[in-house]
């Protein structure tokens, strides 16, 4: 069927997302971390300026 598709379909596009490539590796929690912190540093300027 031409609307199936199969592991051999799909395989180059896992190696696309396997594949290794140049840059800096950065890890999930870092990245969670550093947006939690500039949520509390947008959230703790935001009440200096609207309520001083």
């Amino acid at each position: 069927m031409p609307g199936l598709s199969s592991p051999q379909n799909q395989a180059g596009i896992m190696n696309f997302y396997d594949a290794q490539t140049p840059g800096p590796k950065i890890n999930p929690k870092m990245v969670l971390i550093a947006v939690a912190v500039f949520v509390l540093i947008v959230l703790v300027i935001n009440h200096m300026i609207y309520y001083p």
